[in-house]
């Protein structure tokens, strides 16, 4: 039985200084801190994500979920008039294992009343300049990094053609799916490698089909996600949205997910009505962003394996 610490203490003493340079830079701008329930009634419905059920406990009149992310919540604080939030949380994802994955983790989230996500983006590229000194800061759309890159349109080209793009230039063997698996592929073995020598990258304005919480808006002729995805070389650090606000179209995208999961053979997840009652009554205009502690900790100590940052590891928890 091996019960020592994943971490080195200088690791846990760069985390320690980590979060206290992250609290500072909230309170400096008049965001408050706030804790939200990790254990809650309802889940994630996207397909891609499956958060942790708690079946069995004297209290539990029905199983809970841990949560994949505090964005329900805040948004419920919000609704209620909190103004500017933070919060740095424990997430919990199944299946999420690896030199750069933890089932449990630390997840940094603010929202921004008033914000759109250019507004966001710069905030974001502040606080990484406060954690990991002055890098280069590049944005770049979804949709122009595709035409540049790879000479193709990611709006406009077919399912077909994409496929064939992507058959061309790599072996995906048997692998078939929609355009958005097509998309994402490319993504993950073409583009993403080219982030590693940008410093800081922010991509934006996803596809619609890709919107996920995000306000749909119409750029350039065609709809758009307002959406982005921070990369630190090369390394997948936040997620952030123009966040969606009317209830009617999240309970869609809700049942969208739902319909997604049961034709992927994978169990509906109840949708969160809390959430939703929240929406209905009044969310904000806001943008909010979810960032990887652990990860961003990784980057300020030149760590490799996120086991390297964490006290104890899953496999030592």
């Amino acid at each position: 039985m091996n019960w020592r610490p994943s971490a080195e203490l200088d690791a846990l003493r760069a985390r320690a200084a980590l979060l206290t340079d992250i609290r500072g830079f909230f309170n400096a701008r008049e965001i408050l801190e706030v804790e939200t329930p990790l254990l809650c009634s309802s889940g994630i419905t996207d397909p891609s994500i499956e958060a942790l059920l708690v079946e069995r406990g004297a209290s539990l009149a029905a199983p809970r979920y841990l949560q994949t992310s505090p964005e329900y919540a805040m948004k419920r604080l919000l609704s209620a008039g909190s103004g500017p939030i933070f919060q740095i949380a424990r997430a919990f994802r199944d299946g999420e294992v690896g030199s750069r994955h933890n089932p449990e983790f630390s997840l940094l989230e603010w929202y921004r009343p008033g914000f759109d996500q250019q507004q966001l983006m710069s905030e974001v590229a502040a606080l990484l300049e406060l954690c990991l000194g002055v890098l280069p800061c590049h944005r770049r759309s979804y949709r122009q990094w595709f035409i540049d890159l790879l000479g193709i349109d990611p709006m406009l080209v077919s399912v077909a053609e994409l496929e064939a793009f992507a058959r061309n230039r790599l072996d995906p063997g048997t692998l078939s799916g929609d355009k958005d698996l097509w998309l994402d592929l490319l993504m993950s073995h073409l583009l993403e490698p080219r982030l590693a020598e940008l410093g800081v990258c922010f991509v934006y304005d996803y596809p619609e089909s890709q919107a996920a919480l995000a306000r749909v808006e119409i750029e350039g002729g065609v709809a758009v996600g307002r959406r982005f995805e921070v990369y630190v070389h090369g390394l997948e650090l936040a997620n952030g949205y123009h966040e969606l606000t009317d209830a009617r179209e999240q309970r869609q995208r809700f049942e969208r997910d739902n319909l997604r999961r049961r034709e992927h053979g994978l169990p509906e997840r109840p949708l969160d009505e809390h959430l939703l009652a929240a929406l209905e009554y009044g969310l904000p205009d806001c943008s909010g962003v979810a960032l990887g502690v652990d990860r961003l900790l990784m980057l300020a100590t030149g760590s490799d394996d996120i086991r390297e940052v964490l006290a104890f590891a899953w496999e030592r928890s």
